[in-house]
């Protein structure tokens, strides 16, 4: 079970005094959170900490997961890459079956906590089926800045009954939303077993147990196979890095419930990929294992996210925790936390060459890896930690509380 105390040698006992004296306006109101699924993605993983660390900061938290099927999911995606700049044909039936799993989850599951927050679109139609009398907050974890009009509008009659919108960054915020907004970045925890710190032996065994060999320089792109993570182009970047130094690539990525792409995506970069698969020179994995995650954000000697779209992007703070130097993309919620050539490099996602220049760069200069990854690591620290994302929804739900009479 996680506890506040823990943290405590790792942010401070400002930070945790900070955090109980916030909590006592908060002690026994009821908060519940909603999402999609209990397994994969950054949204799963931030519940797992912070319901359990309101718990234990003296407030009743609870969090519920949605249950859908095939046809659910694979609509919610198209939702979610319409979200993210692609169009969409809206039809009467994708609308049917999108409300009817928060009608269905309705009928069995009572709500009648002090605040409701419901994550990401999925969930967003279970305020058409309760009767409103406590604050409902909608907290959208995706890059908003180019949606889909038709999509958008559909959407958007929904979000106004909530009470309160919460994004993670001001480009996020929309004019045609006339909704009260606050922008609340993410974070990592240090404790989970994906990023706390690992015993030689268990990297010994991880690399063992998953054939990964250590003989050369490691490239690693971490995330879900999806258009938006552009994993091909990853590929096409690996393949001028290698002209000019020898490295290894490894894609790594979970198939999470709620993403029914997954599964084509890797094949495609599979079927593109053969020669080097066999080579050993592209290493595809798709475990759901969070110490493999570790120990692959740990050992490579770069860690690249090649997003097209990006909500904020948690794999790029994992990688900076672990003082791996960060190659990324300048787009979405990534610049919030890397400061180019100081903490991590910034290039345009476009921009294959300057990709690659970045990661030899960087495979040829230990010196400047290390400063950069020991930059990296107290960035993180200060700013995006759970415990600070706890401090950031205490302040919020009191003023959502107090604005409600409650």
């Amino acid at each position: 079970m996680k506890r506040l105390s823990d943290y405590r040698h790792i942010v401070g006992d400002a930070a945790i005094s900070d955090i109980y004296q916030r909590a006592r306006k908060l002690y026994n109101k009821r908060i519940l959170h909603i999402n999609s699924t209990f397994i994969g993605g950054g949204v799963a993983e931030i519940l797992g900490s912070l319901a359990p660390l309101m718990n234990s900061a003296g407030l009743d938290a609870d969090w519920r997961v949605l249950h859908g099927n095939a046809d659910l999911f694979n609509i919610t995606k198209q939702f979610h890459n319409a979200l993210q700049g692609d169009s969409i044909e809206l039809t009467d039936d994708m609308k049917k079956v999108y409300v009817q799993a928060s009608e269905d989850f309705a009928a069995y599951a009572l709500i009648d906590h002090d605040v409701i927050i419901v994550h990401d679109p999925q969930p967003l139609p279970l305020i058409d089926f309760y009767k409103k009398n406590q604050p409902w907050i909608w907290r959208c974890h995706i890059d908003l800045t180019h949606p889909d009009e038709s999509l958008w509008d559909y959407l958007k009659g929904m979000i106004l009954k909530y009470d309160l919108a919460v994004v993670s960054h001001e480009k996020y915020v929309r004019e045609d939303l006339p909704v009260r907004y606050r922008i609340i970045q993410p974070v990592i925890d240090p404790l989970t077993r994906k990023n706390r710190e690992l015993t030689d032996t268990e990297t010994a065994g991880l690399l063992d147990e998953f054939n990964i060999p250590i003989d050369k320089p490691i490239l690693t792109q971490i995330s879900r196979f999806d258009k938006w993570k552009d994993p091909i182009g990853v590929i096409k970047i690996y393949e001028k890095v290698r002209r000019k130094v020898d490295c290894r690539l490894i894609l790594c990525g979970n198939m999470a419930m709620d993403d029914p792409e997954g599964v084509a995506i890797h094949d495609e970069i599979k079927n593109l990929t053969d020669d080097l698969v066999e080579s050993g020179d592209v290493i595809l994995l798709t475990y759901e294992s969070s110490l493999l995650v570790n120990v692959l954000q740990s050992l490579s000697t770069v860690v690249i996210q090649k997003s097209l779209r990006e909500g904020f992007g948690l794999t790029v703070t994992e990688a900076m925790w672990k003082k791996t130097p960060v190659v990324a993309s300048n787009i979405g919620g990534i610049p919030l936390q890397i400061t180019d050539e100081k903490d991590g490099f910034l290039v345009d996602p476009e921009d294959y060459d300057g990709f690659a220049d970045r990661i030899v760069e960087l495979i040829r200069n230990p010196e400047l890896a290390a400063d950069i990854g020991a930059n990296a690591r107290e960035k993180v620290r200060n700013r995006f930690l759970v415990t600070r994302l706890l401090s950031d929804y205490l302040e919020m739900l009191d003023a959502e509380l107090r604005a409600s009479g409650a």
